[in-house]
């Protein structure tokens, strides 16, 4: 516990100076809301881990066994990625970074978290991580509805696509590192054409076609596929989890996720 909480901390502080790389008042108050939420989320899982090694004695991640302990831990990771309902400093930082910095953010940064996540899983309770990830689809696909900035329609996304992933992972955890390299590499080729075209409104988007229609083509085939539609890639992995999840007799979770996917497409397609 005590290395996977350095390793943590280690990647914090490698981030902060390239987000305030660019001495703007934005940059600055970017910087800072990732520091506090991340050293919050830090301790609380020194906290958590502390709690379960007194009451079990054990420091072992995978034998994390107290609930208190696991739910506490679960918590703090959900803070350090930005799952609902701890998500309001994401789409805030995410816009206030320019778009390199912004792609480490949504891609390298929630690795670690999430690779925790997917060990301590087996031990949490899955009410949380459910409850957890259909808030954070519902609250991906409402809060992208009013964007025009494009960073913050990739904040909300980012939020849906987690919630995605934490749904399942009690379930099926194959699916969630599944949905994760998917969602990695489509959020990876929409930053890195955002740059190229060096687009950070809905409008600048809008004029791009005259002057790069191959590279417009493959931004929006890009947000289709963020967004599941068939027969995108990113289509295959909402289909397996709400295959998986019908399996589980869970119906009206699926019908919940499906629907909250209805409204992420809506602001993709706009």
């Amino acid at each position: 516990y005590i290395l996977a909480w350095m390793g943590l901390e280690i990647n914090t502080m490698a981030i902060i100076p390239l987000m305030a790389q660019q001495h703007h008042p934005r940059a600055t108050e970017a910087a800072t809301k990732y520091f506090l939420t991340q050293a919050t989320a830090a301790a609380m899982i020194l906290f958590a881990s502390t709690t379960n090694a007194w009451i079990t004695g054990d420091w072992n991640i995978p034998q994390t066994s107290h609930p208190a302990a696991t739910s506490l831990l679960t918590l703090a990771l959900a803070l350090k990625i930005g799952l609902a309902p701890m998500h309001f400093w994401l789409p805030e930082v995410l816009q206030g970074l320019n778009l390199t910095t912004g792609l480490i953010l949504s891609t390298w940064q929630k690795l670690a978290p999430f690779i925790l996540i997917y060990q301590i899983a087996p031990n949490t309770n899955p009410t949380i991580l459910t409850s957890m990830g259909i808030l954070s689809t519902l609250i991906g696909g409402w809060g992208g509805l009013n964007q025009t900035q494009l960073r913050k329609i990739l904040a909300y996304s980012s939020i849906a696509h987690l919630g995605w992933m934490i749904t399942i992972l009690h379930f099926m955890p194959a699916l969630t590192l599944l949905n994760l390299t998917i969602y990695i590499i489509m959020t990876s080729t929409m930053f890195l054409s955002l740059k190229s075209l060096s687009a950070t409104k809905i409008n600048s988007l809008a004029i791009t076609w005259p002057k790069t229609p191959i590279l417009t083509v493959m931004t929006m085939l890009s947000l289709l596929s963020l967004g599941g539609l068939p027969p995108l890639t990113g289509f295959m992995p909402k289909w397996l989890i709400l295959q998986e999840l019908t399996k589980q007799n869970l119906p009206i979770l699926a019908t919940i996720m499906a629907m909250s996917a209805l409204l992420s497409l809506f602001f993709y397609l706009r």
